[in-house]
């Protein structure tokens, strides 16, 4: 007797066939099935890679951010801060085994951010054993930090956005790995977007379209020219995060057919403001 897991591609009188996830299909006479059960379909391979994997492809996003590592942990913090800082680029990526036990970890954190002036701020997978542990040492969720991480297929959402005939076009500006979409008209900004590619991943973030300006089309006409950029350079998968609360840019993802893969949380040591 033995087990085999596929899908059944035929039915007949006398016999089934049943295609494996690789290899030839296979025969079989009905009186040698002694069970079956359906199950459901394997996620697919984008999702199957682990958070930490999958967050690693964010480093890429920002040129200037110095980074230590701490085992699987990267600590990060921008050297030419531009306006408010992003939690992203300035916190530590707390996915993954440190190299050293986690209250030691934390006290690290703590000194690499102090070094740099620099609030500790712990980005963590939601409901991982390193979001309990902060938080029993006394570390808080920080307010408005829940985020989702999507992912989906470049080619498919770049189908899904069509023709948005937003007017005036986007321009887009190429800096390497990364690039930047703005829709300007008359001298204002109206919509923009950045992105950057990490082997044939691509990540967008900043999509912003002006309050008034809204429910015309403008955010698909960013993520086509950006997804388009990104497929020109061999991007495959796309992902994002989004806050859990923004269900506009939650609508738009789900139309691309981006779906879920992990939940994050950003965390302060108590008392911080």
């Amino acid at each position: 007797m033995t087990d085999l897991l596929g899908v059944c591609t035929s039915w007949g009188d006398q016999e089934c066939v049943v295609q494996p996830e690789s290899g030839p299909a296979v025969t079989i006479r009905l009186v040698d099935v002694v069970s079956g059960k359906p199950v459901p379909p394997r996620p697919s391979v984008r999702q199957r890679v682990s958070a930490r994997e999958a967050e690693g492809h964010a480093l890429v996003m920002w040129p200037t951010v110095a980074t230590a590592g701490l085992g699987d942990w990267v600590l990060r913090t921008e050297t030419e801060p531009r306006g408010r800082l992003l939690k992203r680029a300035n916190s530590a990526l707390a996915i993954g085994e440190p190299d050293v036990p986690l209250d030691d970890a934390l006290a690290r954190v703590v000194a690499f951010y102090a070094t740099h002036d620099r609030e500790p701020l712990l980005q963590v997978e939601a409901g991982s054993v390193v979001h309990a542990h902060a938080v029993s040492a006394g570390w808080d969720e920080v307010d408005g930090g829940a985020s989702t991480f999507l992912l989906g297929s470049v080619s498919r959402a770049l189908r899904a956005c069509g023709s948005s005939g937003a007017a005036p076009a986007p321009v887009l500006v190429e800096d390497g790995p990364r690039a930047h979409v703005v829709l300007e008209q008359d001298g204002r900004v109206l919509a923009q977007g950045r992105a950057a590619y990490d082997g044939d991943w691509l990540g967008v973030h900043a999509l912003h379209v002006s309050d008034d300006q809204r429910r015309r089309g403008l955010a698909t006409a960013l993520m086509a020219e950006l997804l388009d950029w990104g497929a020109s350079h061999g991007a495959r998968t796309l992902w994002l995060h989004v806050e859990v609360d923004n269900d506009p840019a939650l609508a738009l993802y789900e139309r691309l057919g981006l779906l879920p893969h992990h939940d994050l949380a950003y965390l302060r040591p108590s008392g911080g403001g």
